[in-house]
């Protein structure tokens, strides 16, 4: 049935219905025929504002309509799909929207559509660009120029049909009707009713500043500054989902312990969209006509507790706005617009990191800062439980932080050092618990009269300034003249290199790993040589992709990457799938380890997430049986020199495997030692790095050491412990000496604990592999022979364990590669450059 057929018996339903009293007129709706259109596949859309049924509404946006589908319970109001574009029309969204209709049920074009979800909001098209529905890959959004710019992913289902819910949820079927994908699966900044999310979902505003998590453990708003903030947290215990129904939000916990916030109702319309605020941070509800219901998280957070209530740097009172005071007769802030408070304060000397030496910290009484309304926020380990004055001093010697705040409370001495400062909120005495210092430029007064330097030695020094200057101008050209030639041949030389490389893995371009990854969009995490991202090949294949940043150490990186890994396999190596080599990207793609590394499951303190003693006892010899492959079975020897728990990876099955080769060393089997960098992560490293003569018994010493953290379930420095059991290997050595290894046994696990008496026993294992004389430690392959029983460790071992200060070295430094230089003279038939 058309448009205009089923709209005309839309009309005389209504008369009818309006003229008979007892009918209510929410059942107007009925008369309108199915609540939801669908489009076979293949089929295609292009964009154009002259489409027979493209809209131009009142305030100048355009709306190329695609599927339209009812509501079933409102009056006059539904939802679209298709292209829009907003007043201006320069850019193009592929979106659901918001429509409302007129008395003879046509598209009203007073109010403008307002979009719920669409595919890919910071990357929008342009008039001509298309949508294909294809059965092989579902929805492909391509812009004008061919190029892909979204698409649903779908490769390992055929689709069928494209369906539009009365929900306004956009879904592919296949063709028994099964849902193969939907939109309320890929939410956006904004949930309707009947919505989910689930764990690892999130609502981003738009424009990206502000984000709200579903965990396990909760609900979380955060803004995203570099270092991301939270601003609000439910928590749960958990949680299976969050769902918006209508008048609350329903948060259920595999625990059968659901929690719920209660929604008012409006006063005549259903409560239907639920949308994190861009420019506050505010969960509004709103009902079908778009007016505000309700903010979620008002019985939760105060007017003053919002990020952005007061901008930056502003100080929030009972919801007035203003900037911080002058300090001893000093301004140090102004308000952006005298006229809008709430716009923000700014330094009026702006910090410099070229006069780093001048910043100082000023203290505000009365003040405290939202995050600590909440739960205490993470800490870095290195900022826990240190003095008030060591908390400032890290503030001072760091450019990027801009403000230190110190809580003291049950004497934790934690300190929180922020790169990005948002509004702060006055309380009504100070809070001897937290303590609140913002980074200021010391303005130095000029010269007292009598030091002013005279005009004749002001010229010569202004002269001898300009020649000065002049040379250094002309010596820098030269530099970078060479600087740029030896780029130049360097990257030839690197070119022929991976072309030459036997085994090499794909190569990929810069825009195909763009495409494969979404423009970068989702991260995985952060290591000491760039960042990973989650992507997806197209045959549906995903992978983990490494953007290297830097400059020389990156190259290095790279080529050792590369070079190490592009032609081995082994169950237990993390397997290098490709590369890309453009220009100055450098990126690697690796298979795809869905629960990430073995870090994150050792070192937690929550028992519902932490490894029982099999899934230990496996991973353990899985490492193992990686190293024993890359020392003995491979062409070359190849020595890891980084092996740390962030660097052992874990796939769904909790199969570990060895990744991260940024700093490994090709031997040749018949070198017994090499002379090389010091390269590693303090705290892993063997004591022979001081002589800088290395074997692979510095990857058997790391094993160890990861061996006792994973037995133990703690770091080998954990300064959160007492002084005297901060560093595990003096535990460890005392223990053994006082035969109490059990009381080193994970203790946050009662499997552990159950199996005390096997874990003991491969304590010794690790005891064997730390040996100080580095010739007294096991082969990998020795170790894999006692891990799997076939051999016993051997008896007579030093316990005198250490880990020597490394020049130049700090505990907790990740990935850095340290350059000395050996006191000890080396036979050149053992010299082996640095990679």
């Amino acid at each position: 049935m058309g448009m205009s057929s089923w709209a005309s018996c839309a009309v005389l339903l209504y008369l009818v219905l309006f003229l008979t009293p007892s009918c209510p007129i929410l059942f107007l709706v009925t008369a309108l025929p199915g609540n939801y259109l669908t489009a076979d596949a293949p089929t295609s859309w292009t964009n154009s504002l002259s489409a027979p049924d493209s809209v131009k509404f009142d305030d100048g946006s355009f709306a190329r309509i695609i599927l339209v589908s009812n509501f079933s319970d409102d009056y006059y109001r539904a939802c679209g799909c298709g292209f829009i574009c907003n007043q201006t029309c320069n850019s193009h969204l592929f979106a659901i929207f918001s429509l409302s209709y007129d008395d003879n049920v046509n598209i009203s074009k007073s109010e403008g559509p307002k979009v719920v979800w669409s595919a890919k909001p910071d990357n929008p098209v342009s008039i001509n660009a298309t949508l294909q529905l294809t059965s092989e890959k579902g929805l492909v959004l391509k812009d004008a120029n061919e190029s892909t710019v979204w698409s649903t992913n779908i490769f390992s289902k055929s689709v069928a049909a494209l369906n539009f819910t009365d929900m306004c949820n956009l879904q592919l079927l296949d063709d028994k009707n099964a849902t193969v994908w939907q939109s309320f699966d890929h939410p956006t900044d904004t949930l309707l009713v009947g919505q989910k999310l689930v764990p690892g979902q999130q609502l981003t505003s738009q424009g990206g500043l502000f984000s709200l998590h579903v965990t396990r453990q909760g609900l979380f708003a955060y803004i995203n500054s570099n270092t991301p903030q939270r601003y609000l947290n439910y928590t749960g215990n958990n949680i299976s989902y969050v769902q918006f129904l209508e008048d609350r939000l329903f948060i259920s916990s595999y625990e059968s312990i659901s929690y719920i916030i209660t929604i008012p109702s409006s006063e005549f319309f259903s409560n239907r969209y639920m949308r994190l605020g861009a420019d506050n941070g505010h969960l509004t509800v709103f009902d079908t006509y778009w007016s505000e219901v309700h903010e979620v998280f008002k019985f939760r957070i105060t007017s003053c507790g919002f990020p952005r209530v007061c901008g930056n740097y502003g100080i929030c009172t009972d919801g007035q706005c203003s900037c911080p005071g002058p300090i001893n007769a000093t301004r140090n802030f102004q308000p952006i617009e005298e006229t809008r408070p709430d716009q923000g304060c700014s330094l009026i000397t702006p910090l410099s990191c070229a006069a780093s030496k001048t910043h100082i910290l000023l203290e505000l009484h009365k003040i405290t800062y939202f995050p600590f309304t909440q739960d205490p926020p993470s800490i870095d380990p290195d900022h826990q439980h240190i003095s008030l004055d060591s908390c400032k001093q890290a503030c001072l010697k760091l450019c990027s932080c801009k403000a230190a705040f110190y809580n003291s409370s049950k004497r934790a001495g934690n300190c929180y050092l922020l790169p990005q400062i948002f509004s702060l909120m006055a309380i009504d005495q100070d809070n001897t618990d937290i303590k609140v210092y913002i980074k200021i430029q010391n303005v130095s007064s000029s010269d007292p009269p009598g030091q002013q330097t005279s005009h004749k030695k002001k010229k010569q020094v202004i002269m001898g300034s300009s020649l000065g200057s002049l040379l250094v101008i002309f010596l820098l050209i030269g530099i970078l003249a060479l600087l740029f030639w030896k780029k130049e041949n360097a990257d030839e030389a690197e070119e022929y290199y991976l072309d030459h490389v036997p085994g090499m893995p794909t190569r990929y371009s810069y825009d195909d790993l763009q495409a494969i990854t979404e423009n970068f969009n989702k991260e995985l995490g952060r290591g000491g040589f760039g960042t990973v991202f989650e992507g997806t090949l197209p045959d549906g294949t995903k992978v983990a992709v490494k953007h290297l940043d830097g400059f020389s150490q990156i190259k290095k990186s790279f080529l050792a990457e590369v070079e190490t890994i592009g032609s081995i396999h082994h169950i237990n190596l993390v397997r290098l799938i490709g590369f890309c080599a453009e220009k100055y990207h450098r990126l690697l793609v690796y298979e795809y380890m869905s629960n990430g590394s073995l870090d994150r499951w050792i070192f937690h303190k929550n028992p519902e997430i932490l490894l029982d003693w099999k899934l230990r006892k496996k991973i353990i010899i899985e490492i193992a049986r990686g190293l024993s492959y890359l020392h003995e079975e491979c062409r070359q020897k190849i020595v890891h020199l980084d092996i740390k728990p962030h660097n052992i990876l874990l796939d769904e099955n909790f199969n570990a495997k060895v990744s991260d080769f940024g700093l490994s060393k090709l031997v040749d089997h018949d070198q017994s030692q090499v002379v090389t960098n010091m390269r590693g992560t303090p705290g892993y490293m063997a004591p022979e790095w001081l002589s800088s003569m290395i074997t692979e018994k510095v990857d058997v010493y790391s094993f160890g050491v990861v061996l006792l953290e994973i037995l133990c379930g703690r770091r080998i420095l954990d300064r959160s412990q007492p002084e005297e059991e901060m560093h595990l290997l003096d535990l460890f050595k005392k223990n053994i000496v006082e035969d109490r290894l059990l009381d080193l046994v994970d203790k946050y696990s009662e499997d552990m604990q159950l199996h005390g008496g096997e874990v003991v026993n491969t304590m010794r294992v690790a005891a064997w592999c730390l040996q100080n004389d580095f010739t007294r430690r096991p082969s990998m392959s020795m170790v894999v022979k006692v891990l799997e029983g076939a051999v016993n460790v051997e008896s007579d071992l030093d316990y005198f364990f250490s880990n020597q200060s490394l020049p130049n070295m700090r505990a907790g430094v990740e990935n850095q590669e340290v350059h000395i230089v050996a006191a000890s003279s080396l036979f050149p038939s053992i010299l082996s450059g640095p990679r």
